[in-house]
């Protein structure tokens, strides 16, 4: 019974050395960090032509990995790699005005938003979209398709018949599938520049983004001639706003990002960087 008993405590203690060195090895000390962004969302992202990585949230990065002490290393990817990349391990952070929505929130974990901002319409020079849904130019939808439905209306049945390219795997692909493939001919393009490109060249009529991005281009001689128009389109549809995206198992990784976007927002880092980027405040 004694030599039982001293079996037993034996093992017991091998078995709790055993659970600490598996905590050990799971334990990450990070130290270097990958993250991804498109590096062709301007004013969001953009690549230099030295090959650098430009723009509001690069600069918003580098700040961010100084506040954890971290080595930050960022790698361009397709936005539409971005996720599964993140999940693949090819990279442990993706940052390219990622909407926080609930189906990506069921695949990856988001850390606190860092920005929001509406999206809007956009065509070239003599093709506007007239103001007909209300006095004010600014429509706060829900996401709910029984509220948001009779503030949409007016917009389908201006756009009824014509063609609207759309970025592919953005949060705003849904909303233009959803409301207006019924009555529009819609097309999706890889990259937004591949649909600015038709849409200057009158192969589309319409293009929709967010009101950030149209404002990135004006100042570009080639984009120019394209504008936003009708009214800005926010709200809870669009979720929270928009934040890094991690694995959902780097729960420490995240802490410390949430941590840092805090003290960003507070000491006034997000609104000089979104000033300086979008000539306008986009914190949440």
């Amino acid at each position: 019974m004694i030599f039982t008993n001293v079996l037993k405590a034996s093992l017991v203690t091998f078995l709790g050395v055993l659970a600490l060195a598996g905590n050990g090895a799971q334990a990450k000390e990070w130290k270097t960090v990958k993250v991804a962004l498109e590096g062709s969302y301007a004013p969001w992202n953009l690549t230099l032509p030295s090959g650098k990585l430009s723009g509001f949230e690069p600069e918003l990065l580098d700040n961010l990995c100084k506040r954890v002490n971290l080595q930050c290393d960022t790698v361009a990817q397709d936005f539409d790699g971005l996720i599964s990349g993140l999940q693949a391990g090819k990279f442990d952070v993706v940052m390219d005005a990622l909407a926080i929505t609930p189906d990506r929130q069921k695949v990856i974990a988001f850390s606190k938003p860092y920005a929001a901002t509406p999206a809007a319409f956009a065509t070239a020079d003599g093709h506007g979209l007239a103001n007909t849904t209300g006095k004010t130019a600014f429509l706060k939808l829900t996401g709910d398709p029984k509220s948001d439905g009779p503030v949409i209306a007016p917009l389908r049945d201006q756009l009824r018949g014509k063609s609207i390219g759309i970025q592919s795997g953005t949060v705003y692909t849904k909303f233009i599938t959803d409301n207006f493939k019924d009555v529009t001919t819609v097309r999706l393009y890889k990259t937004s520049a591949e649909r600015d490109l038709d849409l200057l060249n009158g192969r589309i009529d319409m293009a929709f983004d967010d009101v950030t991005y149209f404002a990135g281009i004006a100042d570009n001689k080639e984009t120019a001639k394209i504008q936003t128009t009708g009214p800005k389109i926010g709200g809870a549809i669009w979720g929270p706003g928009e934040g890094l995206g991690f694995r959902k198992q780097d729960t420490d990784l995240k802490a410390k990002f949430d941590a840092a976007i805090t003290e960003a927002l507070a000491d006034g880092t997000v609104e000089r960087l979104s000033e300086k980027w979008f000539k306008t405040d986009v914190q949440p």
